[in-house]
C-alpha cells in the first residue's frame, strides 16, 4: 500500500482500538467499587483477623476521582486486551510472510491468557505481602497508608507479574524467527535461573522467601518449557534444511550431462 493508504489503515486501527478501550473503561466503572473492595481485603483483614490497626485513606479531596480514573482505565485496558491486540496484528500482518502471520497469530493467543495468569498469581500473593510488609509496623506504631500510593503499589504488582509471564513466549517467537537458538539458551540455564530468581526477588513485593517463590517458580517452569520447544523448533528446522539439502543433491546427480543436451 501507498503511505497515505498505511496512514489510513493505522488511523482506522487506532480509532478501534481506542473504542475497545473505552468502553470497557466504561465497563470497568461499573465493576470499580467490588474490585476496589477486593483490593483492599488484605488491609480489612488486619484490622479484623490480627487487630492491628491499619487503613487506607484519601490525602486530599480529588484522591477518590483520580482512583476511580486510574482503576478503571487499568480495568478498561486489560478487558479489551484482546481487542487491541488483534487491531495490532491486522495492522502489521499484510507485511508479513505467511509463516510470520502464524507467529504473531499465536503468540497473541498464548499471550493474553499468559498475561492474566501473572494478574490472577500476583491477586492470589497480595494478601500475604500486605501482611508480611505491615508487620514491620514497630509496636505501639499504626499503618495509615495513602490510598494512591497502595493501588499504585497493587497495580504494579499485577503489571510486573503479567509482564513478567510474557516473557517465555517472546523466547519462543525469537526462536522461531531464527534469532536465537534453544541450545544458546540451554547453555545458560545457569545464568537464566539467577536472573529469574533475582527478577522474582525485587519483584515480590513480600519481605518473606515465599513470595519470591510464587513467582520464580511458575517463571522458571514457563522458561523450561520454553526452552524444550526451542529445542523442538531447531530440530524440526534442521530435518526440514536437510531434507531440502538432500533434495538439491538428488537433483544435482540426475540431472542431464551437457553432451546429451
Amino acid at each position: 500500500m501507498a503511505l497515505k493508504e498505511h496512514l489510513r489503515e493505522a488511523r482506522n486501527r487506532l480509532f478501534k482500538s481506542a473504542v475497545a478501550v473505552i468502553l470497557a473503561t466504561v465497563a470497568g466503572f461499573f465493576v470499580y467499587d467490588p474490585v476496589l473492595r477486593a483490593l483492599a481485603a488484605p488491609i480489612i483483614a488486619i484490622n479484623e483477623q490480627e487487630g492491628r490497626t491499619a487503613s487506607l485513606n484519601f490525602d486530599s479531596a480529588a484522591s477518590p476521582f483520580d482512583l476511580l480514573i486510574q482503576v478503571s482505565v487499568f480495568l478498561g485496558l486489560v478487558i479489551s486486551s484482546p481487542v487491541w491486540l488483534y487491531q495490532l496484528w491486522a495492522f502489521i500482518t499484510p507485511g508479513l510472510k505467511t509463516k510470520e502471520r502464524r507467529i504473531a497469530l499465536a503468540f497473541i493467543a498464548v499471550a493474553f491468557p499468559l498475561f492474566l495468569a501473572g494478574i490472577a498469581l500476583a491477586w492470589s500473593i497480595l494478601p500475604n505481602a500486605v501482611r508480611v510488609l505491615t508487620e514491620f509496623t514497630p509496636e505501639d506504631f499504626s499503618n495509615y497508608i495513602s490510598v494512591s500510593v497502595y493501588f499504585t503499589f497493587v497495580l504494579r504488582l499485577m503489571l510486573a507479574f503479567g509482564i513478567a509471564f510474557l516473557l517465555p513466549v517472546v523466547l519462543v517467537g525469537l526462536n522461531l524467527v531464527g534469532l536465537v537458538s534453544g541450545r544458546q539458551i540451554l547453555k545458560a540455564w545457569r545464568i537464566t535461573v539467577f536472573l529469574v530468581c533475582l527478577f522474582a526477588a525485587m519483584a515480590a513485593p513480600g519481605g518473606d522467601a515465599l513470595s519470591m517463590f510464587y513467582l520464580a517458580v511458575p517463571l522458571l517452569l514457563l522458561f523450561f518449557v520454553a526452552i524444550g520447544l526451542c529445542l523442538l523448533n531447531d530440530k524440526r528446522r534442521a530435518r526440514r534444511t536437510a531434507a531440502r539439502e538432500a533434495a538439491v543433491e538428488a537433483t544435482a546427480d540426475t540431472a542431464s550431462p551437457l553432451d546429451a543436451i
